[in-house]
């Protein structure tokens, strides 16, 4: 309780408290007379009488605590001897004080809410003390971790504070704080409103902890893009082009992923251009450039930003960040006397050689990723050595390593196979390796707090690889190796068995079948489990086999009857029946994907009945999902209406894909089961009728993607999709039918990245394209059937969408006439698919491409459009990143139907020539099918 002796003492003071921006404002005469309570009454005061309040409290208190109050009625002032004293400053500010000042028990805390009034009431009365108190909480706010961000308005209008009162403290501690915690501070909504200024300070402390230059980048172009309006306020941007070069010269435009930079000429041309051109000479050489920069003493723009509060590193996309360059960016910077070793090595020999390595090796020993506990480096395929460089991190427990997986499946009919080697594993490699890989010990274990492997696409992984992994059973919980093509299901059952701690797997497309599922259903005598999860695969939270066709249908059914706590479970195209699918008893599912397989109603239904947390449902190919057999009258009303109305009582999805027995479909069927529906594809197998789809965006609001094949679309229904839905991100049209129009596309829609319009659009001309253009920002577009394009398409697509990273043109008319000069200026593509787009690509299309698009992975051709009838096949290309050419052969066909007119044969498909380069081979196979 907060102590008043007002009453009783002889020197009690009245204090009439006006806040000033009440008497700024001009005062009535006839205003009441203000409030009048003692100091224990404040706190019960809520809200306060404005704009004035009487406070009785005691004189000699408030001339201990105050150098205001001690000279104001201590000293020689009129008012040191009156019982009643008059006060006009903050209202708020004056309570907070004297609540702080008359608190006998000590126990007054300051909170976000009071800091600032404090401050200001502290200030202006001269409580030393409170002020003392302040900073104290005030160092220990900021000196707490980043999950205890306080909220950015508060800091924001903290430094506004600071800055008119000369608050020193606050302006040394605020930029680096923010500078610790930037990845949170820039997911706030607030971020756009930072001072300039404070900004600036933040992002060139040496404590920015960003999880890439990508992430720092694309905070400093929206803050600039938001603030530009606010040019004269507060001084939040006093000079627009000197602000922005200030701001954008902090970030080390070497570290940008490529595909980042291109999109940045759209909006920021100079910018772009400037490190576009930058990332491409790094990439000829950037070892030599890197040498060239410590030579100039310039290395700090070459170095990942690693701080003690990093925590993530993401090098995704950045082919120009070698292991070389990884080594030296992060080595300290007193290394005068070794870069001079460096440089000499380099000089005399191959930057490769093992003496240059010895030299990395043993400066990096100083260097240290400190907390780092993720690293993702997928899509880069130059990081022969980061395994030893990630020694250096004590806490990494989790390593992405994805890259493309094989475009070959089991269904494609193989005519030849050729396989070429790519060289010896350099010596310098095999020290990197766990000697013994059948050790059981893993204490000494570099890797020992690996939680989380991904490996995806990895097909030069073997089973011999599977067991050094399986040096981790300690610590690995997730391992994904989807078409890590040479592993063999005794490779993976052996897996299975060392790491029982596992407790996710992605095995999608592997020969993951009976032997594994024996592994992960027998108990284990080495696992220490309770009895009650005595085996492996009862204790399994993800689980995804999609394309696993080594699996028999007891097999399945043992895996089924199983899993009981599973949330993510994927059985897309594998030999799940209705016998398998009952066994299953699980009640946690979140995800279920059962597309392209033959169960039916009479074992889903229950699945969906008992799990109502699931919010992923993909059932979409599934032919007999109301096949009619013997035991289907078990189920209660077995229609098309009452099978949608079991999953829409049941489930509230955010992700659905719908074919065979979702129809038909009414409006209030869906509502309000799928209002939290993002993610909708419609294939094969369901119509949805024009209401629906045309109140899709009213009926899922947060719609982002889109997918539909083969349904009835119009004009009415596409314009309102594009204009209606604000987070729709993702569209494809896909074989529909209707008479669409170029009005369909003349909506704004900024969210777009992904479009395809596949034999939707056969009247798209260049000026379609152009309007196409002005409305959305595509990374990814994709058309089929445009036959009215030309070669200048090529400049409209390459000018309007630079940041293009998948680009597919099929029977689009005579785009590639001319051949593909604009195409190869799109620096970002990474997948590239031309197909009957003109006789025009000339002999060296493949090197060509591979030189010119650093992040190419994927290339598709048709050998038709060759101007030279063939191509020529590239040269090794090592640390490139191309993974994939497919080369697809044509023959003519006279159709039977015209055997008299003059022209009336057409291109049939034949074979497909596919070029797949891995890290260890080059396998060149012969597919009887266009793939």
């Amino acid at each position: 309780m907060i102590h008043d002796v007002s009453a009783a003492a002889a020197d009690a003071v009245v204090l009439e408290i006006t806040d000033t921006s009440f008497t700024a404002g001009g005062a009535e005469s006839s205003s009441p007379p203000p409030v009048s309570v003692s100091v224990s009454d404040l706190a019960s005061l809520d809200p306060l009488p404005f704009p004035s309040i009487s406070v009785r409290a005691d004189r000699s208190r408030l001339i201990d605590s105050s150098s205001y109050f001690r000279a104001l009625l201590g000293g020689s002032f009129s008012e040191s001897g009156r019982a009643h004293v008059q006060i006009g400053c903050n209202l708020e500010a004056a309570v907070q004080v004297l609540l702080y000042l008359f608190d006998p028990s000590g126990n007054f805390t300051i909170t976000h809410d009071s800091f600032l009034p404090l401050m200001e009431g502290g200030l202006f009365l001269a409580v030393e003390n409170l002020l003392t108190e302040c900073e104290r909480w005030f160092r220990t706010m900021s000196s707490q971790s980043s999950s205890l961000l306080v909220p950015l308005d508060f800091i924001i209008e903290i430094w506004y504070f600071a800055q008119e009162y000369g608050i020193t403290y606050v302006q040394d501690i605020l930029p680096g704080y923010l500078a610790q915690n930037f990845v949170q501070v820039i997911s706030r909504r607030s971020f756009v409103k930072m001072p300039y200024d404070l900004l600036c300070l933040t992002i060139g402390c040496s404590h920015l902890t960003v999880d890439s230059e990508r992430q720092l980048c694309k905070a400093i172009l929206c803050w600039i893009s938001e603030t530009e309006s606010l040019r004269h306020h507060k001084n939040l941007l006093p000079n627009s082009v000197d602000s922005q070069l200030c701001l954008l010269s902090k970030v080390r435009i070497s570290l940008l992923p490529l595909e980042f930079t291109a999109g940045t000429k759209r909006n920021w041309a100079e910018f772009g251009n400037k490190a576009e051109r930058t990332i491409l000479n790094l990439l000829k050489d950037n070892l030599q450039t890197i040498l060239d920069a410590i030579a100039d003493g310039d290395l700090e723009s070459y170095r990942i930003r690693i701080t003690e509060y990093s925590k993530k590193i993401v090098l995704s996309g950045c082919p120009q960040i070698t292991t070389e360059f990884l080594y030296i960016s992060v080595l300290p910077t007193n290394l005068d006397a070794t870069f001079k070793r460096i440089e000499s090595s380099c000089a005399q020999l191959d930057y490769r050689d093992f003496i240059l390595y010895n030299e990395l090796e043993k400066a990096v020993k100083t260097s240290s990723f400190g907390n780092v506990h993720t690293v993702d480096i997928s899509k880069c395929p130059n990081f022969e050595d980061l395994l030893y460089l990630l020694r250096t991190c004590p806490w990494i427990n989790e390593i992405d390593m994805t890259i493309d997986t094989s475009i070959i499946a089991p269904r494609h009919s193989v005519i030849s196979s050729r396989f070429e080697e790519r060289g010896v594993m350099k010596p310098k490699l095999t020290r990197f390796y766990v000697q013994n890989p059948s050790c059981d010990s893993t204490t000494n274990s570099d890797f020992s707090n690996i939680s989380k492997l991904i490996l995806e696409g990895r097909n030069d992984i073997t089973d011999v690889d599977l067991l050094k992994i399986s040096v981790l059973k300690n610590s690995l919980c997730y391992i994904n190796i989807k078409k890590c093509t040479l592993l063999t299901d005794d490779g993976i059952s052996k897996l299975l068995f060392k790491c029982t701690k596992i407790h996710s797997v992605v095995l999608s497309y592997t020969s993951f079948g009976n032997q594994s599922i024996q592994t992960l259903c027998t108990p284990n005598s080495t696992d220490s489990e309770d009895e009650s999860s005595h085996v492996m695969a009862f204790r399994l939270q993800e689980m995804h086999l999609d394309g696993c066709k080594g699996i028999d249908y007891a097999a399945m059914s043992q895996l089924m009857s199983n899993m009981d706590i599973v949330n993510y479970l994927c059985l897309r195209e594998t030999s799940l029946a209705d016998g398998s699918l009952c066994n299953f008893v699980g009640s946690s599912l979140e995800y279920l994907d059962i597309s392209e397989t033959v169960v039916s109603i009479l074992s889903l239904a229950p699945v969906i009945r008992r799990n109502s947390n699931l919010k992923c449902l993909k059932a979409a190919g599934c032919r007999n999902l109301l096949f009619e057999h013997g035991e289907v009258d078990l189920m209660t009303g077995n229609t098309y209406g009452d099978f949608l109305q079991e999953i829409t009582n049941t489930c509230c999805l955010e992700d659905v894909e719908m074919g065979w027995a979702f129809c038909p479909i009414q409006v209030t069927t869906l509502i309000p089961s799928f209002s939290k529906v993002r993610k909708m594809t419609i294939g094969l197998g369901t119509t949805l009728a024009e209401n629906i789809l045309y109140a899709l965006p009213d009926i899922c609001p947060f719609l982002e993607s889109l997918i539909l094949r083969f349904q009835m679309i119009s004009d009415r229904v596409v314009r309102n999709l594009l204009g209606s839905s604000t987070n729709l991100q993702v569209l494809c049209l896909h074989s529909c039918l209707g008479s669409l129009t170029s009005f369909s596309f003349e909506a704004k829609t900024p969210a777009l990245r992904i479009l395809r319009l596949e034999w939707v659009t056969p009247w798209m001309t260049n000026n379609d394209l152009a309007v196409l253009i002005q409305n959305c920002n595509l990374v990814e577009l994709s058309l089929s059937g445009c036959k009215l394009l030309d070669s200048s398409s090529q400049e409209l697509i390459s000018s309007g969408w630079p940041n293009l990273t998948c680009l597919h043109l099929e029977e689009c008319g005579q785009i590639t006439l001319d051949g593909v000069s604009s195409i190869l200026n799109c620096k970002a593509l990474e997948d590239v698919l031309l197909r009957h787009t003109g006789k025009g690509i000339g002999r060296t299309i493949i090197t060509d491409a591979i030189r010119e698009l650093p992040l190419l992975r994927k290339l598709a051709l048709d050998l038709c459009d060759a101007s030279e009838e063939g191509y020529d096949s590239p040269n090794n290309p090592e640390g490139k990143m191309i993974r994939t050419v497919r080369m697809s052969r044509c023959k003519s066909v006279r159709s039977c139907f015209e055997l008299h007119r003059e022209g009336s044969s057409k291109p049939v498909h034949k074979e497909t020539i596919v070029l797949e380069w891995s890290s260890r081979q080059l396998s060149t196979t012969i597919v009887k099918e266009r793939v």
